[in-house]
């Protein structure tokens, strides 16, 4: 990609669903915000977008906090089912933890611990597991990515080093002295992960169509 391409890209606007309005995307160029209050199930297009639905009722541990507080797994309030649509239908990425229970819910494919992005689904979407410790994240962070209508980049495939911390939910290994860290540290999108995913959605082929 030569340089004017890029500058070209920088210029195409996406929407950043599901984020913190104060977080990592917020001020950025040619990007729209749509957090809580805004409320991202309204978005209705045209741009490619990022997505990062809410996760805590899909993760591996859903069963654990559906257990001990009553909360269902799967019960975010439809925002992962309007996240995937949205990628469907404008093109784009979304993020979740790795081994989020909504990828068998909604029928796509687990993808290789080793990374490699593999055929997702039957709408043309693709899948991948990179850890976002390889972008600048303290801890491993594992995560799926599911693209649609977009060019697939080469990622910062396994783990590449050693993590200074761990996130809180993850079980202490005797020994482990690193750091533990939860809520918006845990949760804080590294700014080189967050500009690849803008990268990803703004190389949405301009021939795209809906479903």
């Amino acid at each position: 990609m030569n340089g004017q391409h890029s500058q070209d890209r920088r210029t195409v606007t996406v929407a950043a669903l599901f984020v913190d309005r104060h977080g990592c995307y917020a001020d950025m160029p040619n990007v729209e915000v749509w957090d809580k209050e805004r409320d991202a199930r309204l978005y209705g297009g045209p741009y490619p977008v990022v997505a990062h639905p809410p996760c805590a009722r899909w993760c591996h541990l859903s069963w654990l906090v559906e257990s001990r507080y009553g909360y269902r797994c799967g019960d975010d309030g439809g925002c992962f089912a309007f996240a995937l649509a949205a990628v469907r239908q404008w093109g784009g990425v979304l993020e979740h933890p790795a081994y989020s229970r909504a990828w068998s819910k909604y029928g796509i494919e687990r993808p290789p611990r080793g990374g490699g992005w593999v055929v997702a689904d039957d709408f043309g979407g693709w899948t991948c597991h990179v850890n976002q410790l390889n972008y600048g994240h303290p801890a491993r962070k594992a995560t799926w990515l599911y693209a649609r209508l977009v060019r697939l980049p080469s990622m910062r495939w396994g783990c590449c080093g050693h993590s200074e911390a761990v996130i809180s939910f993850c079980r202490r290994r005797t020994g482990d002295n690193r750091r533990r860290i939860n809520g918006r540290p845990a949760e804080a999108t590294p700014l080189v992960f967050r500009d690849t995913l803008l990268d990803i959605a703004r190389s949405v082929r301009a021939d795209h169509t809906t479903p």
